[in-house]
């Protein structure tokens, strides 16, 4: 088969909601994906899903489907707490790997997963997809390019108490089994640990991917009528400035984004609801002419393009995109620092910052 016609063969874990919006239609409508197989414990879910997006085969026991010799990679989409351990496994059968954020809930189980990659030789990225948002790629370009200098950085993530009635209103609603595989105790019982997870993670990649390694954070949080909102004061290792704004919920609408700052012009960010599949409304200011531009950012599909990207770089060889193993840890090592500043009150090193988030 030639070079570009080579699909790389995909098996999906998990037909929760985050496959049903997001991994299923990509590797659907993915130009170099081919849906395999897809998993899931609960009978019903996979039939209806693997049937529904013409899976060459369905599953209900992941250990089958990833002794399936056509299945090249696997995506993971299943709760954070089985992330490393699926992906341990997936490594150990030889299959590539791309999985959902966050990679891990805490810094030692990542660090094995790491050291594990490495002996493998394949490939692993985390699904940071906002890396692959054309808005937030124009503005990545510019501070890699014409920016200079970068002084400082800001951005938040505000979920919205009308979140749901929002995405209800654009998406079928998700199918439950009755089958659920579900993490011992309720990970969503200790708000602040789970929302850190679950939206501090999208957050602090972001900023990691702007303006690079974080050396240490400084946090406060607020918890209120329900509220918990996070204020993280960040020393970047470029010698950057950083705040960060977590904030769950917001009474109000959805606010996300991030403004930077920088020697040769600036950039400011709008990023939509993801299930929009909208690119963010990004403005590059360019000291040099005094003039502002925009991408459009057309193909707002960035979790499909993720997976593209994820394709691209097994099946050819290329220097992966995305957020690697690297990235995912440092990640992790991020939120358990900002966790461990609220606790003790005082700057912490990201470096050293261990355990779980």
């Amino acid at each position: 088969m030639a070079e570009q016609e080579r699909l790389l063969r995909v098996g999906i874990l998990g037909c929760g909601p985050i496959s049903q919006f997001a991994h299923l239609e990509s590797a659907q409508k993915g130009r170099n994906v081919a849906l395999q197989a897809v998993c899931d414990a609960d009978v019903g879910l996979a039939k209806r899903f693997g049937e529904f997006y013409d899976a060459e085969r369905i599953y209900f026991d992941y250990d089958e489907m990833l002794a399936d010799p056509d299945v090249d990679a696997v995506v993971i989409g299943t709760s954070d707490a089985f992330h490393v351990p699926a992906a341990l496994r997936a490594l150990a059968a030889g299959k590539h790997v791309l999985c959902e954020k966050p990679i891990g809930t805490g810094v030692e189980e990542v660090e094995r997963l790491a050291a594990a990659v490495e002996r493998s030789g394949l490939v692993l990225r985390v699904g940071h997809m906002l890396r692959f948002d054309p808005g937030v790629e124009s503005a990545k370009a510019f501070v890699d390019g014409e920016m200079g200098e970068m002084l400082a950085l800001k951005a938040w993530y505000c979920d919205s108490t009308h979140r749901y009635t929002v995405t209800d209103a654009v998406q079928p609603l998700p199918r439950q089994g009755t089958r659920v595989m579900r993490p011992s105790g309720d990970p969503k019982a200790d708000r602040e640990r789970y929302y850190m997870l679950a939206h501090g993670s999208h957050l602090v990649d972001l900023a990691r991917f702007l303006a690079g390694p974080i050396r240490s954070v400084h946090a406060r949080l607020r918890q209120r009528f329900g509220a918990y909102s996070w204020f993280v004061d960040i020393e970047f290792e470029n010698g950057a400035m950083g705040h960060l704004d977590l904030t769950v919920a917001i009474r109000g609408d959805w606010s996300e984004g991030f403004e930077v700052y920088g020697e040769n012009g600036s950039a400011r960010a709008r990023i939509l609801n993801p299930w929009y599949y909208k690119s963010a409304e990004v403005e590059i200011f360019h000291e040099k002419d005094a003039t502002t531009t925009r991408v459009l950012g057309a193909d707002g599909h960035f979790y499909r393009r993720q997976l593209e990207g994820f394709a691209e770089a097994v099946l050819t060889g290329s220097e992966p995109r995305g957020a690697d193993i690297r990235d995912g840890l440092a990640s992790v090592k991020a939120m358990a620092a900002i966790m461990q500043s609220v606790r003790s009150g005082r700057p912490v090193d990201v470096e050293t910052a261990g355990g779980e988030v």
